[in-house]
């Protein structure tokens, strides 16, 4: 186990408090460029994650975006009141609500096309940084959730 000389508790040493940082500061960037769509970057993630795979049950969007139901269903209520999607009750299991794209939301991915290289310029245009960074969140993600159970 590595070892931290001096102060272990300094601020400025911190993965959760860079984390924070970086999320927060990310999360502008991607406001910024998300607000002609009139997406947040929740609502993003779950338009990707079903232009992706829809139709896609409510459960499995879930797991995905790994968030729960409570935050999910007032999220999903809105793309449906804006038009991107429409619920459906699976015919296949009457309990399970599945996720359609609306025309709109189709349509939608075409003007979503440019916001991938809109951030990469945004945050300092070095695609293969970014791409090493990526990679090292999803691995410290993964254990995470593994610590977590």
């Amino acid at each position: 186990m590595a070892t931290l000389e001096g102060n272990p508790l300094l601020l400025e040493r911190q993965v959760c408090f860079a984390l924070a940082l970086a999320n927060r500061s990310v999360l502008r960037v991607y406001r910024r460029i998300l607000e002609p769509l009139g997406l947040t970057h929740p609502q993003y993630l779950t338009m990707l994650a079903l232009w992706q795979h829809a139709p896609l049950p409510v459960k499995e969007i879930g797991h995905l975006l790994q968030l729960d139901s409570a935050t999910l269903s007032p999220m999903l209520k809105r793309l449906e009141a804006d038009g991107f999607i429409e619920r459906r009750r699976s015919s296949d299991d009457e309990r399970s609500v599945e996720i359609h794209l609306t025309q709109a939301g189709v349509a939608l991915r075409e003007q979503a096309l440019a916001i991938p290289g809109q951030v990469v310029d945004a945050l300092g245009g070095d695609l293969t940084l970014l791409e090493e960074l990526h990679s090292v969140l999803i691995k410290v993600n993964q254990a995470a959730v593994a610590a977590n159970g």
